[in-house]
């Protein structure tokens, strides 16, 4: 439990950092908006549930393997999810890799200031 606790924090201190990056504001708010604009499609068009378009956007773009027991059935559902897929995964890998370098480059950045501190 105290690892998954430090591993948040490290988390939110990231978060903290990288929406000081005009880059990953674009990216984030980017990625924001490819997942409202799912999330309204699948509602509206559908007709699922709010709950259940949220979490088949966001499980749909990260690449988990994770089956969420959803699929489209209409073919403007299909279509649409071709395009959103190849859009929204794009956006949502190069924005955790954003948000991952920010946390390296935060730990190293710690790590340089203990060890000056230690000398």
């Amino acid at each position: 439990m105290l690892s998954f606790i430090l591993t948040l924090k490290r988390l939110i201190e990231a978060f903290v950092k990288a929406f000081k990056s005009p880059i990953f504001l674009s990216l984030f708010t980017t990625l924001f908006f490819i997942l409202l604009s799912g999330t309204l499609f699948y509602t509206k068009k559908e007709g699922w549930g709010v709950l259940d378009s949220i979490y088949f956007c966001v499980v749909s773009l990260i690449p988990t393997g994770v089956e969420t027991n959803l699929s489209p059935v209409t073919n403007l559902g299909k279509v649409f999810t071709m395009f959103y897929l190849v859009v929204g995964t794009g956006v949502m890998f190069i924005t955790l890799l954003s948000l991952g370098k920010t946390m390296i480059n935060t730990e190293a950045l710690e790590e340089r200031r203990r060890t000056k501190n230690e000398k």
